[in-house]
């Protein structure tokens, strides 16, 4: 018998079945400025109506939340997570999302679980008017275990320079607001698994891994309503290593995110992983994001217009003089 690729374990055929089923709704996320349609050997997008614009780029996975997703066979939300662990890391400097790719990889591939994966970040793509230009689907038997797969993605934005968010801008006195997570997102999920070993107990009424596999929230909306009304000093992302490590990267030398944990609003499934699994409160802080999925730091004066404009919002802090750039009282 002759070998061909398929024998080998990678079945181009499925490769084929994924595009057909994704190709009219990546369409859709097509813009004028996107010049060219999937299958090109590169994507094109036209940069137009900026004075001096500086692209901003973000990369990033979704980590062992794959696990959950794939041991319970729930794929819906693995999309909408990678897609926003690219473009609201981007978002902290002000940058609106351009464009975005995706990487694929997998043991065998399922055309239907790969479709699935790729709507998810068609439907992210539309909330913040990014286009989805590309990816890469890449089929790797040995690499990987039939039925295991990983996904990654890459997204492009846009900022005028003189409008760059760095945190330069912030200055003692200056308030931090959270916005709220939708729950742990992407982070902290080998630990969240060794404590909660079995996805389909019963937490809050409901199978654990529903409440796992919530997506993470997409800030575009509510970070570009702030920006067309108030000056955001600064912005940050509460990802890997929660509070503790993330809040610093915005602080000025010789300033201080004074945060007051007891107005953090931690969710119920967080206490639930601190009590079980022994987990010190400070570990907590430095693992996962709390129920704060991002912070924006503001003057005392923009204050009470930040927390009108958004309703979930709430005072988290304020900066101060320190050499140490965060402390959690």
């Amino acid at each position: 018998m002759n070998n061909t690729y398929k024998s080998a374990g990678v079945d181009k055929e499925e490769g084929y079945k994924t595009v057909d089923k994704i190709k009219k709704a990546v369409a859709e996320t097509h813009n004028p400025s996107v010049l060219n349609s999937l299958g090109s050997f590169g994507a094109f997008y036209e940069i137009g109506g900026y004075k001096n614009p500086v692209l901003v780029s973000g990369t990033d996975g979704v980590g062992t939340k794959l696990k959950v997703a794939l041991d319970t066979k729930q794929y819906g939300s693995i999309g909408i997570d990678c897609f926003a662990m690219c473009a609201n890391d981007i978002l902290c400097h002000g940058a609106k999302p351009l464009f975005f790719l995706d990487y694929l990889a997998c043991g065998k591939l399922d055309s239907d679980i790969a479709a699935e994966i790729v709507l998810g970040m068609v439907k992210a793509c539309k909330d913040n008017q990014c286009a989805l230009i590309g990816g890469e689907t890449a089929e790797m038997p040995g690499m990987y275990q039939p039925g295991d797969y990983d996904v990654a993605g890459f997204c492009v934005g846009i900022v005028e320079k003189d409008e760059i968010i760095d945190g330069s801008k912030i200055q003692k006195g200056d308030k931090i607001i959270a916005l709220p997570s939708s729950g742990f997102h992407s982070n902290g999920f080998s630990l969240v698994r060794k404590v909660f070993p079995d996805f389909n107990e019963t937490f809050d009424g409901k199978p654990l891994h529903e409440t796992l596999l919530i997506p993470t929230r997409l800030y575009y909306q509510p970070i570009h309503k702030l920006l067309k009304e108030v000056s955001l000093h600064g912005i940050a992302h509460i990802t890997g290593g929660g509070l503790i490590e993330n809040v610093p990267r915005i602080i000025p030398e010789g300033l201080c995110a004074s945060i007051s944990t007891g107005e953090i609003r931690i969710p119920n499934i967080m206490l639930e992983l601190e009590k079980r699994g022994n987990i010190s409160r400070m570990e907590m802080y430095g693992t996962f994001n709390m129920g704060v999925g991002m912070t924006v730091v503001v003057s005392e004066a923009d204050t009470e217009k930040v927390l009108s404009l958004l309703d979930d919002a709430y005072l988290i802090g304020e900066i101060t003089e320190n050499s140490e750039k965060i402390a959690l009282v």
